[in-house]
């Protein structure tokens, strides 16, 4: 069992920044891969960012490339995601995921632990 909270959301002007913490608690935290992906109102829950277990490797949703950062520090349990360049269509909930496998995804029905979500509000 895992555990993920997220925190760092907030109310942003476009063109801004913010960057997301995701703190998990539970099993051996540097094992796992590390998705963000977000809800924009009434879309369904779509990708935004991976990590692989060690930081090594590192995949974008076309949207976010260039614009966004995903990292992790495993000794501290956390992934960040570092946002710049905001625009009001970044505005959704923006959850942290855990996946126990070695193989990275985009999907999210593949990742088996979620955190409550963090809201992204960017204003025009």
């Amino acid at each position: 069992q895992v555990q993920l909270v997220e925190s760092g959301g907030g109310l942003v002007q476009a063109g801004g920044s913010r960057r997301l913490s995701c703190v998990a608690s539970g099993r051996t935290f540097s094992g796992y891969i590390i998705g963000w992906f977000r809800q924009p109102p009434g879309k369904e829950r779509e990708f935004v960012a991976v990590i692989s277990w060690n930081g090594g490797s590192t995949t974008y949703a076309d949207s976010v490339k260039g614009r966004f950062t995903i990292s992790r520090d495993n000794p501290k349990n956390t992934v960040s995601l570092e946002m710049n360049s905001l625009k009001p269509e970044d505005t959704a909930v923006y959850y942290c995921a855990s996946r126990t496998s070695v193989i990275v995804s985009t999907m999210p029905a593949q990742y088996n632990y979620w955190g409550q979500g963090t809201q992204v509000t960017v204003s025009a």
